[in-house]
């Protein structure tokens, strides 16, 4: 038995895709989890032919679309799949693009001196699927991991529609605020700024590895590390910097949150704080908020996890958009 987890651990680690080695398997993975796949381009507002993807339920209508935003370094074809084929076989179209200079979109790999501009991205990506004839008029929810769930923020922000254009958020582990725990003390951050004029795009920022300090379960860190399209460089001066600055920002605006939201985070998160969802819950004006912190869990709550702890967040996501489109579909 011992022998053949190893042969399937060195599987993951070799092969191409998260589905398998062939890309002619996606179609048949897809179909194995009662879902339809498709991937396509985006040409974004900053003039970049982004790298999208969509999955939809196979067997009935879609009850609401969930527009997703991936994390730093980390792209939408590999682990965080698991979450939007979850979301797609119980009924939810889920759509995603990879960020600029991130999975298979262009751009300087992990480089985001404008995390404005992203977001007018995303949203401009959202709102041409949105127009689909299929997906016309369905309820919407936003959903975010790590910085993803600082986009959605900015999203929020930063949409001057109506709020019912969104029916709320779900925030998983976000990078809303540099908490003051882990911030750079002056004057590291006045010295990256500096440094960061003359040479933003340099990879010289230290770092442990984001897949050592996110994900628990030993196997799963080996799937995840072998994403041939993960950025395993040092972070550049302009992301971080651009970072700091977009995180204070939002830190300073939580008070002006008002979309419904489910936040949640693991107690052992060492990436991003969980003192700063709590405090996102606090601020909030929201009237419809909710909170969930897990007592040991690190940061990769969708997959990292023993899937056991897995299964209960998805379900507690799965449980908060029932509640907002009706209840469960029968």
């Amino acid at each position: 038995m011992e022998e053949a987890a190893g042969r399937n651990q060195h599987h993951h680690q070799q092969q191409r895709h998260f589905w398998g080695d062939d890309p002619a398997d996606e179609e048949e993975y897809y179909a194995s989890q009662g879902i339809r796949g498709t991937s396509s381009s985006f040409a974004s507002p900053g003039g970049l032919s982004l790298f999208a993807r969509s999955w939809l339920p196979s067997s009935s209508p879609p009850r609401a679309l969930v527009c997703m935003i991936h994390g730093y370094g980390n792209d939408i074809s590999w682990t965080f799949q698991a979450t939007p084929i979850f979301l797609a076989s119980h009924g939810f179209a889920c759509c995603a693009i990879d960020l600029p200079g991130h999975g298979r979109s262009p751009g300087l790999r992990a480089f985001l001196p404008d995390l404005s501009a992203v977001a007018d991205d995303c949203l401009a990506y959202f709102d041409s699927v949105r127009r689909s004839p299929e997906l016309r008029g369905l309820p919407c929810f936003l959903y975010g991991e790590s910085m993803g769930g600082a986009l959605c923020l900015l999203i929020h922000l930063r949409d001057r529609r109506p709020e019912a254009v969104w029916r709320g958020a779900v925030l998983v582990a976000p990078m809303c605020k540099i908490s003051d725990s882990i911030r750079p003390r002056w004057p590291i951050p006045q010295v990256l700024t500096f440094v960061a004029r003359l040479a933003p795009t340099l990879p010289i920022v230290p770092t442990a590895d984001l897949v050592d300090k996110s994900v628990r379960v030993e196997a799963k860190r080996k799937v995840a590390a072998s994403n041939p399209l993960r950025y395993r460089g040092k972070p550049r001066l302009g992301t971080v910097v651009e970072l700091l600055r977009a995180t204070d920002d939002l830190g300073s605006r939580l008070s002006e949150v008002t979309l419904p939201f489910l936040v949640l985070h693991g107690s052992a998160d060492v990436v991003t704080d969980p003192a700063v969802s709590r405090a996102l819950y606090d601020a909030a004006r929201s009237e419809d908020k909710t909170i969930r912190i897990y007592e040991g869990m690190m940061h990769s709550l969708l997959f990292g996890e023993t899937d056991e702890n897995v299964a209960l967040v998805r379900n507690d996501i799965l449980a908060w958009l029932n509640e907002r489109c009706g209840g469960a579909r029968r």
